[in-house]
C-alpha cells in the first residue's frame, strides 16, 4: 500500500507560510495531512498568530502510514528539537525511509535527529555552521535533494519546496 499521509511539524512560533503554505498544497495534490505536535489537541500559535491546533502527537505516528514528514522553520525548532519524541519521530522517518522535508531553521531537527552525516543540505544561514558540524555539506541553494531528504533556506523557496517534495514522492511510491 502506498502511504498518502503527510504530517507537519508544529510547535509554538513556527513560521506561519513555512506550515500553511505546504498544508494546503499537498490536500491540493491529494495527500492527507495532519499536524503533528508534542501534544495532541493543543493549539499552537506561528510566529506572526496563526493558530493551528495539532491532530495527533509523535506516539500516534505509524510511520508505516507517513508519505513524508515536513518540518517548518521559525523558531519552532528551536523548541522541538529538546523534545525526545519529536526528535525520536524525525529520525524514526529516516529510519525507515521515509521523505523528510525541511526549511529554514527546520533543518535543526535534521542535526538533532543527527541524520544529515554526509549529506548535501541547505537552511537558514544562520544555522548553516549547524547543519555543518551535524555532518552536513551545506549548500547554500533554494533547495536540495538528498536522497529522501529535501532542504529549503526561506519562505521564498517555498514553491520549488513544494515541487521538489510532491516530485519525489511521485517518483518514490510508484
Amino acid at each position: 500500500m502506498t502511504p498518502n499521509l503527510v504530517i507537519i511539524l508544529a510547535e509554538d512560533a513556527f513560521r506561519d507560510e513555512e506550515l500553511i503554505y505546504p498544508y494546503y498544497r499537498f490536500i491540493e495534490a491529494g495527500y492527507i495531512v495532519k499536524i503533528v505536535g508534542p501534544e495532541k489537541g493543543r493549539q499552537y500559535i506561528g510566529k506572526f498568530g496563526l493558530p493551528v491546533k495539532s491532530d495527533m502527537e509523535p506516539s500516534d505516528v505509524n510511520i508505516s502510514e507517513v508519505a513524508a514528514v515536513i518540518i517548518p522553520g521559525g523558531f519552532a525548532p528551536d523548541k522541538m528539537r529538546i523534545n525526545s519524541d519529536m526528535v525520536k519521530l524525525v529520525k524514526d522517518t529516516f529510519d525507515k525511509c521515509r521523505i523528510i522535508g525541511a526549511i529554514c531553521h527546520g533543518g535543526w531537527m535534521l542535526a538533532e535527529a543527527d541524520i544529515i552525516r554526509g549529506k548535501n543540505v541547505t537552511g537558514y544561514k544562520a544555522i548553516a555552521t549547524d547543519l555543518i558540524n551535524a555532518g552536513g555539506n551545506y549548500i547554500d541553494s533554494d533547495v536540495v535533494v538528498d536522497k529522501n531528504i529535501v532542504t529549503s533556506r526561506i519562505p521564498d523557496d517555498l514553491p520549488v519546496f513544494c515541487r521538489d517534495l510532491l516530485e519525489l514522492l511521485k517518483a518514490y511510491y510508484k
